[in-house]
């Protein structure tokens, strides 16, 4: 059976936990660019976003350049193991209306999982329709 590990996009971008909130502001300026997977050593420790920006750091009057990641990145909704089974993966991304989900192994970030991709793959698994003669 295939797996989540199968279908994910490997090495996603990331931001290391050191990193400022001022480099993940310029990450977010870019329209595409949703949010910002945070890692310490690899392993996930969070996600920054627009709306975390804006709260922990512009209304908290904090300073954009001196302040790590780390201290600002919130847990992220959901991710998935890389061994979940496909079939689970998709229903697990359907159930909570998420497009792109962190996919993780023992906690360490190992990419991203689209529900885009994911659905074409599952698609390319199913067996072509048997015509009646």
């Amino acid at each position: 059976m295939s797996q989540v590990r199968d279908a994910m996009v490997p090495e996603p971008g990331t931001l290391e936990a050191t990193a400022s909130a001022q480099e993940a502001g310029e990450r977010l300026s870019d329209p595409a660019v949703r949010a910002v997977l945070v890692t310490d050593d690899g392993k996930l420790v969070g996600v920054v976003t627009r709306k975390t920006l804006v709260e922990k750091i512009v209304a908290a009057g904090r300073d954009p350049a001196s302040t790590p990641l780390g201290e600002i990145a919130e847990p992220p909704l959901f991710t998935l193991e890389a061994a979940t089974d496909l079939d689970r993966a998709f229903h697990a991304l359907e159930d909570n209306d998420l497009e792109r989900v962190p996919v993780v192994e023992d906690g360490r970030l190992v990419g991203i999982l689209s529900r885009t991709v994911l659905q074409r793959r599952l698609a390319e698994d199913e067996p072509p329709p048997q015509q009646q003669v």
